[in-house]
């Protein structure tokens, strides 16, 4: 594949056989940012687990404190008391009935996350199939099947945040975007690493955090220090 010379010169500032501590990483990857856009910054962490078996998988959600820098559209799917909760907490689309046969009939998706409340997953649950390939079936892990579908709102407009394992035993999650700087790129880092190892599966064996490297959009990937995170 034929590089940019930003993106030469990116990968001529790094050194590939280091790892970096998590601030020099992060400041760096801020410094060789040079694209017209704000670059979102994330984050790939190799976990020493099996995705394949029930007892390892990785699953839940996390509110960077910084938020992700990414205006989040919600569709909430409830009735009555929830459906006006939903509304007064600022849901971009609140409805039932309604926006199942949108989606199914119209192939709708301006929206990023969908919450709903344990009442409707019977009607949710049949748009499994088009939700799923697309990461956007709600799961009661990462708070989006809940009772409190104002609060899952609130979490999403403010940053929250849902990791998994692939299927190559990888988590990849955005920490923001470059125009954050360090400190507040760390932060949000650190908190994601911090939810990553607390939910650990007691089934995982040996070292835990096997990799973990962090890139811009248009940028090379520099690998981070793992030892230095407590897994």
């Amino acid at each position: 594949m034929k590089r940019g010379k930003n993106y030469n010169a990116a990968v001529a500032a790094i050194d590939k056989a280091k790892l970096y501590d998590t601030n020099e990483a992060l400041g760096l990857v801020c410094e060789l940012s040079k694209a017209k856009f704000d670059e979102t910054v994330e984050v790939h962490v190799r976990l020493g687990v099996d995705s394949r078996h029930a007892d390892q998988q990785v699953r839940g959600a996390v509110v960077l404190p910084n938020g992700t820098g990414k205006t989040v559209r919600t569709l909430v799917i409830a009735k009555g008391d929830k459906a006006d909760a939903a509304t007064a907490a600022g849901a971009d689309f609140v409805g039932a009935e309604e926006y199942i046969q949108k989606i199914q009939q119209e192939n709708w998706f301006d929206f990023d996350v969908l919450i709903t409340s344990p009442d409707m997953m019977g009607l949710v649950g049949r748009l499994g199939k088009i939700l799923g390939p697309k990461g956007l079936m709600p799961n009661p892990k990462a708070g989006t099947v809940t009772p409190d579908v104002a609060k899952a709102v609130t979490e999403a407009k403010a940053g929250k945040i849902e990791y998994r394992l692939d299927k190559t035993n990888i988590i990849h999650c955005p920490i923001g975007k470059v125009s954050f700087g360090t400190e507040k790129l760390a932060e949000n880092f650190n908190t994601l690493l911090g939810a990553i190892i607390k939910a650990k599966p007691a089934a995982a064996k040996g070292q835990y955090i096997k990799s973990c490297v962090i890139a811009s959009t248009m940028g090379p990937g520099l690998k981070i220090n793992s030892a230095k995170i407590d897994g």
